[in-house]
């Protein structure tokens, strides 16, 4: 990093949670939903000008009922608003606190966010990105595929809509009725095997979803590579716009240097298209 570049990034502080290098600013707890009085929070980053800029959307792993935004399963905002984007990491409400669906409609929350406050955001909403891992993944590939579905809208936001450009999904099961872990996404007084197969990405494909790009590792020890094989399938089959990028030996990938390339390609990919 040259000198110049060095001092550029000294921070100055601009009031609580609000940082500012001379082309960064970053916001820590951003507020972007509140269900019940409780604030749903986000991490943000973004380039220091008029913008409109791509946004990126992370939604972090943790089988619903851990992580948080700032894990190895989550992108590094400041990273990415290097690269031109707003960068927004969400936390969701976990299980453990209020079952499935709830985490779904945080993140369906956290995208009528960025649509809601484009302007002030300075966001291109026509170039609204998501990114997840595991669960995380799950829950992009999802939205991505089944869209909001019949779930009911929480957290605020009510008019606006839900839209996005492309989903990036990231070491993430497609089935949950054939998944071990599947059985925690366990909506209360519901059929479970019909709740989780409405739940399921892989029983939304058609050629009319969102694109998607489906990240796999033969050795992920989380999620059967089998997930990914069938999803890919089914994608394949609809004649969905999708890419499939399969590795042997990257276990359960997290947000890696591999997964940046390869989603940076994509962007790029769906924003000429």
């Amino acid at each position: 990093m040259n000198k110049a570049r060095l001092l550029a990034v000294v921070l100055v502080g601009l009031g609580c949670g609000v940082t500012q290098a001379a082309d960064i600013v970053e916001k820590q707890d951003v507020v972007y939903g509140r269900v019940e009085g409780a604030g749903l929070l986000a991490d943000v980053a973004y380039p220091a000008g008029d913008g409109p800029f791509p946004a990126i959307l992370s939604v972090h792993g943790g089988r619903w009922r851990a992580g948080h935004r700032k894990d190895a399963s989550s992108i590094k905002v400041r990273d990415w608003a290097e690269r031109g984007f707003l960068a927004m990491s969400i936390d969701y409400r976990l299980v453990g606190c209020t079952p499935a669906p709830a985490c779904y409609q945080d993140m369906l929350c956290a995208i009528r966010y960025l649509n809601a406050n484009a302007r002030d955001l300075r966001v291109n909403p026509e170039r609204i990105f998501l990114i997840g891992q595991s669960a995380g993944g799950h829950l992009v590939s999802l939205a991505a595929t089944l869209g909001e579905g019949s779930f009911k809208r929480t957290g605020g936001w009510d008019n606006a809509r839900a839209n996005f450009r492309a989903a990036i999904s990231v070491a993430a099961p497609y089935d949950l009725n054939t998944l071990d872990w599947g059985t925690i996404w366990s909506p209360p007084g519901e059929d479970l095997e019909k709740a989780r197969r409405l739940a399921s990405p892989f029983h939304h494909v058609s050629d009319s979803i969102k694109p998607l790009l489906v990240i796999h590792s033969d050795d992920d020890r989380s999620v059967p590579i089998k997930q990914a094989v069938d999803m890919a399938q089914a994608l394949e089959k609809a004649r969905a716009r999708y890419r499939f990028v399969h590795y042997k030996d990257k276990g359960h990938m997290g947000i890696t240097p591999d997964v940046i390339k390869e989603s940076l390609a994509f962007i790029e990919e769906c924003s000429t298209r």
